[in-house]
């Protein structure tokens, strides 16, 4: 069943530049400059972008020094795999049709 967690979730991989941003932390922890330099973005920028992944929970930070090393969460992404893999098992077949309400022209 969808949550109102899984569709904030949802939403915060919607963005191009968030979507990329996980796509590069999936293989090695980031700092926000380093993941600015990647992504040909501003520091602030990539700490807005962080901060919507953060409070969905995708990704979390840990402080090394002076810098904040981000990582995702990858139990999050799990549980949007398996529910998306139930979404797709309950899926109709292919040449269903509709039976009420709807007229064929």
């Amino acid at each position: 069943m969808i949550t109102m967690n899984h569709i904030e979730t949802i939403k915060a991989l919607g963005d191009n530049t968030r979507f990329k941003i996980i796509e590069l932390l999936i293989s090695h922890d980031y700092c926000v400059g380093a993941l600015a330099n990647n992504l040909g973005l501003t520091k602030a920028a990539v700490s807005q972008h962080l901060k919507v992944l953060r409070q969905a929970g995708i990704v979390w930070g840990e402080k090394r020094g002076y810098f904040t090393h981000y990582t995702v969460n990858k139990e999050v992404l799990k549980e949007l795999s398996e529910l998306f893999f139930e979404l797709h098992k309950q899926s109709r077949v292919e040449n269903t049709t509709c039976n009420k309400g709807c007229h064929n022209k």
